[in-house]
């Protein structure tokens, strides 16, 4: 696994192994507890199994945020920080699922030195649930008196049906949820208590284990690279390393000096298998941090060897000097609440130590903020005539990306609420005004959303009612789109003819990666424009802001503002002109281009007034949207009133 992840920048299904062989081990000592009559003590179960666990994971956890604190960019950290907590809590898993599908998660080019312990949260979960299971069997063998093992095969067996199904069919309709998706792993789970329920029962020729043996290996080796894991997996392909797994186990002891178990019981081989849970907990954010420090996608081959040398012999160390000592520790052992304040301390000293960080940024934060409107004037910077004269050393806004995407306060309610589920789960609305002077409804996707940071300001000093109806990802058209935009837009439509607002403002154009020849009109905008103005609403249509190639607020940070590599030319990313102003010929049409304010002197900027514009390569900050509303209000407010062109 270390290999694959090092060397060829891919995963190779060990994870899954390791799920597989963790549930067959556990099974195995329930399994004889339950058969000896012995009781199960789950709660002194779950404490020593976290009291195992957990020291050695605080210190790699806390080691990798001083490395994230010490070397990683800084919009990274916010999210790695909570990352941070949430493997010491075990719900690593569910972070980087939601975030998987979640289409305002900043996009980042380095992996999360914590991604690692997505798979350490699942078998976390599995731990607290699965001695449920064997209670149950207790339960069922203390009143018929009858072996447990059937009562355990039947409620595997349904586990590994339902969520080997489960995982099918989220594998191929939201795989990159699925991955990390606790339900879609359990049958990896089921199936190594399976074949440890089955285990006693299988009695095999030396010949077969001998090639059980190493057949399995060969497979299990073969998978990463025949394979794509991370985009398949945990689907039924997955069963292949783990019935290979499964063969190896099978195999046993052959009593051959050829046999596969020879190999595995050679002292090397027993000795690195003793360190395996350090080498898995130490290898990864070592590789992520030195891609950070290095800026390069995947390992080369000298660094490769360095980084798994480097990897072995800390996991060696951490070992023999944490893990072990632990491990032989007494004290805790005689009394649960010992057990239990151990895993106390643990979490508690990641928690402490998280919470702390962010408090101190938070009172950065504020106060920066609170020198904002000297320091960091944004777009004000191009009116005519402005001199700065605030600290020109002064740190660039916003501290953090991560709160950096508009949204209105709650969602629609009273006249403004829809009838229909599919617009409300979209629809928001500014706090309820008495007598609006006009209803504003913001409609399309993350692309108009990112400018309500402009038009909400001005919404506020106008006294209008604002809406939104946004879905990501799709603009407002229902012309070459998805099916799910269409049907999303058309319920939208509905939802306007219905209300009637006085203004829809949405963006008129969309801009195509580095070819400003493709900026075009969003498509069906001009059918939809046409009705809305018929029905009397005037049409807002702001032009689309461009979109990069690369990671804007990555290269400032890596390289400074002034490099040029940082820069674009507008015409490379923008058409010439506005193409959005074939609709202008429709009475009630305004256009608005905001791309002086982005794009000013024809170079995009990355930072202007001492604000960063980006989130992302085509997302601009709502810090940046917001300082550029008194430069928009005239002619927005001209636009909403009247329909006249800009």
């Amino acid at each position: 696994m270390v290999l694959y992840h090092v060397f060829m920048g891919r995963v190779s299904g060990g994870v899954d192994i390791f799920l597989f062989i963790s549930a067959f081990f556990m099974t195995l000592s329930f399994v004889r507890k339950l058969e000896g009559g012995r009781p199960l003590a789950l709660g002194r179960y779950w404490l020593h199994t976290f009291k195992r666990l957990l020291p050695l994971a605080t210190v790699v956890i806390l080691a990798t945020l001083f490395l994230v604190w010490w070397l990683y960019p800084a919009q990274d950290v916010a999210d790695f920080r909570f990352q941070g907590v949430a493997s010491i809590l075990y719900f690593e898993n569910w972070t980087l699922a939601f975030n998987a599908v979640d289409y305002y998660a900043a996009d980042h080019s380095s992996a999360s030195p914590f991604q690692h312990f997505w798979s350490l949260s699942v078998q976390g979960q599995v731990f607290l649930l699965w001695p449920l299971i064997f209670g149950l069997a207790w339960l069922v063998k203390r009143r018929t008196g009858r072996s447990s093992v059937p009562v355990l095969a039947a409620c595997f067996g349904l586990v590994f049906a339902a969520s080997l199904a489960f995982s099918v069919v989220s594998t191929a309709t939201h795989q990159e949820f699925a991955y990390f998706d606790t339900r879609a792993r359990l049958w990896e789970f089921a199936l190594g208590s399976l074949v440890a329920l089955a285990i006693p029962y299988v009695k095999l020729p030396r010949a077969v284990r001998l090639v059980l043996g190493w057949g399995g290996l060969v497979s299990m080796v073969s998978v990463g690279i025949l394979v794509d894991v991370q985009g398949a997996f945990p689907g039924w392909i997955a069963l292949w390393p783990l019935l290979s797994a499964a063969a190896i186990i099978v195999a046993g002891q052959s009593g051959s000096r050829l046999g596969l178990d020879r190999f595995l019981s050679w002292a090397p081989v027993v000795k690195l298998g003793d360190a395996a849970y350090a080498l898995y907990l130490v290898h990864w954010p070592l590789l992520i941090t030195y891609l950070v420090i290095r800026d390069r996608p995947v390992a080369g081959p000298r660094s490769g060897v360095v980084i798994v040398i480097v990897s072995v012999l800390l996991a060696l160390l951490l070992t023999k000097l944490v893990e072990n000592p632990l491990k032989r520790w007494k004290w805790p052992e005689a009394k649960n609440w010992r057990l239990a304040l151990v895993i106390v301390v643990c979490m508690g000293t990641v928690l402490v130590t998280a919470g702390t960080w962010s408090a101190v940024e938070r009172h950065r934060t504020a106060a920066l903020e609170a020198q904002a409107e000297l320091n960091n004037p944004g777009a004000r910077v191009l009116e005519p005539g402005y001199e700065f004269t605030g600290d020109p050393d002064a740190p660039t806004l916003p501290a953090s990306m991560k709160e950096q995407w508009v949204g209105l306060p709650q969602a629609c309610d009273g006249e403004y609420k829809s009838a229909d589920k599919k617009v409300q789960g979209f629809c928001r609305q500014t706090e309820k005004v008495e007598n609006p002077a006009k209803v504003v409804a913001v409609v399309g996707n993350s692309h108009m959303e990112q400018y309500m940071g402009a038009v909400i300001p001005v919404a506020e000093e106008e006294n209008w009612q604002l809406i939104s109806v946004l879905q990501p990802g799709c603009g407002f058209g229902v012309e070459g789109q998805s099916s799910t935009c269409k049907d999303g837009n058309e319920a939208a439509m509905d939802y306007l003819r219905d209300l009637k607002p006085d203004a829809v403002l949405t963006t008129s154009t969309r801009a195509e990666l580095m070819d400003g020849s493709a900026e075009r009109v969003v498509s069906g905008l001009d059918a939809l424009t046409r009705e809305l103005t018929a029905q009397g609403t005037t049409v807002v249509g702001f032009r689309g802001n461009p979109r990069l190639d690369f990671d804007p607020t990555r290269c400032v940070a890596e390289k400074g503002r002034d490099d040029e590599s940082c820069r674009v030319s507008a015409d490379a990313v923008l058409a010439a002109e506005n193409p959005a102003q074939s609709l202008d010929s429709i009475p009630g049409f305004a256009g608005i281009d905001p791309t002086p304010l982005i794009c000013p002197q024809g170079v995009c900027a990355l930072v202007i007034g001492n604000v960063s514009l980006w989130i992302d390569p085509h997302h601009l900050t709502w810090e940046y949207t917001r300082s550029i509303a008194p430069l928009l209000r005239d002619q927005l407010v001209a636009a909403v009133g009247t329909g006249a062109t800009g």
